[in-house]
């Protein structure tokens, strides 16, 4: 069973992830996209609370880097 902290976690990121995937689609823009597609994923795989901080910071941190 998941800590509590994972599963706060999992539901942040993957909230964050939903909104870029929403805002992506609706601008027609693929770094958005693809990064809201892949913190909506990443609870699913990854097994612990801080692979899910570490993947999904990167990933931010990404998305960030690639703005337009």
């Amino acid at each position: 069973m998941p800590s509590p902290a994972y599963l706060f976690a999992s539901i942040v990121f993957s909230s964050i992830g939903l909104a870029a995937f929403l805002y992506g689609k609706k601008q027609a823009m693929a770094p958005p996209l693809v990064v809201g597609v892949a913190l909506m994923l990443a609870p699913y795989f990854l097994p612990g609370t801080v692979w899910l901080c570490g993947v999904s910071l990167a990933l931010l941190g990404a998305l960030y880097w690639l703005r337009s």
